[in-house]
């Protein structure tokens, strides 16, 4: 029996997954912190994911015949900055992808530099999210830091490096980070000489499912696997995602209901989004996608709930389907696409004494559906016809949200026969990359259908929803 491992280095968690050819044998996960050393920014310790993925690897591992397992890949939160010096230590903390810090080197970017030269020369303009912005904002700011710098990388990237000794990384992580040309698929000169880098700095780039190395025999020994397991580079958590749940075909949509939530759109050929903040970027399988992100989805539902109520979650909504008028701008943290704005926070609009916090929780939860289906709107704009979506990410283990998606996107969703998209999507990455197509986990568990008449009543609200950012960005202070 051959076995592939899927390692998906998360924001809030690494998760591992072990299957055969035929089906999932084990998951395991391992929780690591998050910091915000100041309002607005975001920021991890490398070590801990490395820890993460060493302790979740024994767990997949123990009491089973590890000399079958074949190949180890990798899934992983995209844009963060890792740093590291001529001794390949860690410089400062990662920063990560919700990290806000770097609102001037954006506007630098999109307007002193330029839309026209960002998408000519990278296929996007800028976000804080992407990590070219980190970098500036890293050399204006710590530039000590900057200047150390020997190896920039991505967070999977540094993991792939500690398992294999190989510096690299794919073309569906590196173009999120503003310094690739997403459609020559290699880094970008006049990117590198604006940021101030050098190519020599930055990791070789392959196809998701290329072979990189081997685990290095160190590592094998201490985690007791065969010596030829290969390392296989693997993709960005969306890229990778798009794997794990068959999101392949030109023009086939998954939407994620992660801690971000986010639309990817597949193309076979490439384009670019030039008048909205739609993302272009590599696929996993050579080919290309549009990507939207809502930067709190399943984070905003559990800020009201755990910190704000400190309750569980409510999953009967219908008392107010169709019937509520409280209405959610789901900025807690700024957003990126559609508006790519990371002054604007979020607001709760049409409250009335009766307002029930069970209300405001359906609320939240209708913000952020009508956050993704401004971005579903969008692509469909660039001439993309999306007429259903899979879906993937922990908010979609929520029927009711599931039932609210439906209605307002007004097509049908397709919950996958398996739930772990990101994870899945590297387990199946090491297994091409060892020479075996897997397909036996694509399936569709079930298909939600929209409520016409629901549809109807989610349109006007709708319309009333994209009334609050206008109003919002008049109450940045």
């Amino acid at each position: 029996m051959n076995c592939y491992i899927g390692l998906d280095i998360g924001t809030s968690s690494v998760k591992g997954m072990l299957i055969s050819e035929t089906e999932i044998l084990r998951l395991e996960s391992r929780d690591y912190p998050v910091y915000y050393p100041q309002p607005g920014w975001s920021e991890q310790n490398p070590e801990d994911w490395y820890a993460g993925c060493i302790d979740v690897l024994k767990k997949l591992t123990a009491g089973f015949d590890k000399s079958s397992v074949r190949a180890i890949s990798f899934s992983g939160q995209m844009h963060g900055l890792v740093m590291l010096d001529g001794s390949d230590a860690v410089i400062r903390p990662a920063i990560l992808w919700n990290d806000g810090r770097s609102a001037r080197e954006v506007e630098f970017l999109n307007n002193e530099i330029g839309r026209d030269f960002l998408l000519d020369n990278t296929g996007n303009i800028a976000f804080a999210g992407f990590t070219a912005p980190k970098l500036l904002w890293v050399r204006n700011n710590e530039r000590a830091n900057f200047d150390r710098a020997a190896k920039i990388c991505l967070p999977k990237d540094y993991i792939a490096y500690r398992f294999s000794g190989c510096f690299a990384t794919d073309t569906s992580d590196a173009a999120g980070t503003l310094y690739f040309n997403t459609e020559k698929r290699a880094w970008s000169e006049p990117m590198l000489d604006l940021i101030g880098i050098s190519e020599e700095k930055l990791p070789r780039v392959f196809e998701s499912s290329k072979v990189i190395g081997s685990i290095l025999p160190g590592l094998a020994r201490e985690l007791e696997l065969p010596e030829d397991v290969k390392i296989v580079i693997g993709a960005g958590d969306n890229a990778a995602s798009a794997i794990g749940t068959g999101t392949l075909e030109n023009g086939a949509c998954n939407i994620s209901l992660g801690t971000s939530g986010t639309v990817f759109v597949c193309a076979d050929k490439y384009a670019c989004d030039r008048n909205n903040a739609i993302h272009t970027f590599c696929s996993a399988n050579g080919k290309y996608h549009y990507l939207a992100c809502t930067l709190s989805a399943a984070s905003a539902r559990k800020w009201w709930n755990e910190d704000i109520l400190h309750t569980g979650y409510s999953e009967s909504f219908e008392a107010y389907a169709g019937k509520s008028n409280v209405i959610f701008l789901p900025y807690l943290m700024g957003e990126r696409s559609p508006v790519n704005d990371t002054a604007v926070r979020g607001m709760f609009a049409n409250l009335s004494a009766e307002t029930t916090p069970e209300e405001m929780e359906y609320a939240v939860m209708e913000g952020v559906a009508f956050s993704l289906k401004q971005n579903v709107e969008l692509i469909k704009s660039l001439g993309n016809n999306i007429t259903c979506a899979g879906v993937c990410g922990g908010g979609a283990r929520s029927r009711g949200w599931l039932e609210m998606l439906a209605c307002i996107l007004d097509m049908e969703i397709r919950v996958p026969l398996h739930e772990h998209g990101g994870v899945l999507g590297a387990c199946l990455l090491a297994a091409k990359g060892d020479g075996k197509d897997i397909t036996a986990f694509y399936g569709v568990k079930e298909t939600i259908l929209p409520d016409a008449a629901l549809a109807v009543k989610y349109k006007e609200k709708y319309n009333k929803y994209l009334l609050l950012y206008p109003a919002a960005k008049l109450l940045v202070p």
